[in-house]
């Protein structure tokens, strides 16, 4: 934590921070014009860029990350939804660097070493899920936009595929060049700043179950997987139905069916003839309840608090 503040007290770090959000944003605004979802998400193989800078520049990477979003945006117009887009991209860009110190403390990425290779890829699976967890739970619950259950896996996996593929090369080739020029923020920042926490791993457990678990466990209450209803205390349970009541479908009035001896061909018999029981009263099924978050924010708020927890030991 104590990194990201000395970002603004470096001028060379400042420097890095806007060339990290500058290259993030000029390789996402030309690929707006490939959305995925309108207005939200797109083809985005920028996003390696955030992989690359955060292992390179530190916390400049993690903040290049959040104002390269936020620069993108407005090519499609700011809103609520851009707020929270930059919240998942800091994440997505925190989660590198402090991962790859806490595991391989300052130790630089290597090709020929397959560990190197696999903190890579797990690197890139926990960002890419932090970005898509917070992200899609901030457009669904808080603004209530696109559903969890598409906006989530969508931004998952555009998110990792394009940084698991194209980030490894770019990072190998920026290295040495980036070491020599002495821009490496292990190279500008005081050691304290730079130097594996002491208690790191219990960062990158709680970072990990709560990305990873934050986006399973919001995706099967989004899905139905899990009832949702079952993951609202009951105390709730009033509560979210005076902010989402049930609708009942109205009754129709019963339609005497046509004797078959009158006409050929009867007439189409209405539903709720054709469900009388045989009291006489017509049966009818009501319409599916109005969709509510209130279960969605509950059950995945643990996620969140973990996110926030574990910032405070990596």
């Amino acid at each position: 934590m104590n990194a990201l503040q000395l970002v603004w007290k470096d001028t060379r770090m400042v420097v890095l921070t806007a060339l990290s959000a500058a290259l993030y944003a000029a390789i996402l605004i030309p690929f707006k014009i490939l959305p995925i979802i309108p207005g939200v998400t797109e083809i985005r193989p920028a996003n390696a860029i955030p992989i690359v800078t955060s292992i390179l520049f530190g916390p400049a990477g993690a903040w290049g990350s959040a104002f390269g979003n936020l620069i993108g945006d407005f090519f499609l117009g700011l809103g609520p939804g851009s707020l929270v887009g930059m919240v998942g991209n800091f994440l997505f860009g925190f989660v590198p660097y402090v991962f790859w110190r806490a595991m391989f403390g300052s130790a630089l990425p290597e090709s020929g070493r397959s560990s190197h290779w696999a903190g890579l890829m797990f690197v890139c699976l926990v960002a890419s899920a932090a970005c898509a967890f917070t992200i899609g739970w901030g457009i669904d619950v808080i603004i209530k936009g696109v559903p969890f259950a598409i906006l989530g896996p969508i931004i998952f996996f555009n998110n990792f595929l394009m940084a698991a593929i194209l980030a490894p090369p770019l990072l190998f080739a920026l290295l040495p060049r980036v070491r020599r020029w002495g821009l490496l923020y292990t190279q500008i920042l005081p050691e304290e700043a730079t130097r594996r926490p002491r208690f790191a791993w219990v960062g990158v457990i709680l970072m990990t179950v709560g990305s990873v678990g934050g986006l399973g466990g919001g995706l099967a209450v989004a899905t139905g997987l899990y009832d949702q209803h079952l993951g609202v205390p009951k105390f709730f349970q009033a509560f979210r139905n005076v902010i989402a009541p049930p609708v009942v479908a109205p009754v129709p009035s019963a339609v005497p069916v046509p004797s078959m001896t009158h006409s050929r061909s009867a007439p189409a018999v209405s539903t709720a003839a054709a469900s009388r029981t045989p009291t006489g009263t017509a049966v009818t099924a009501a319409a599916p309840a109005a969709p509510h978050r209130l279960g969605l924010g509950l059950a995945t708020l643990p996620g969140l608090l973990l996110i926030a927890l574990a910032m405070f030991f990596l």
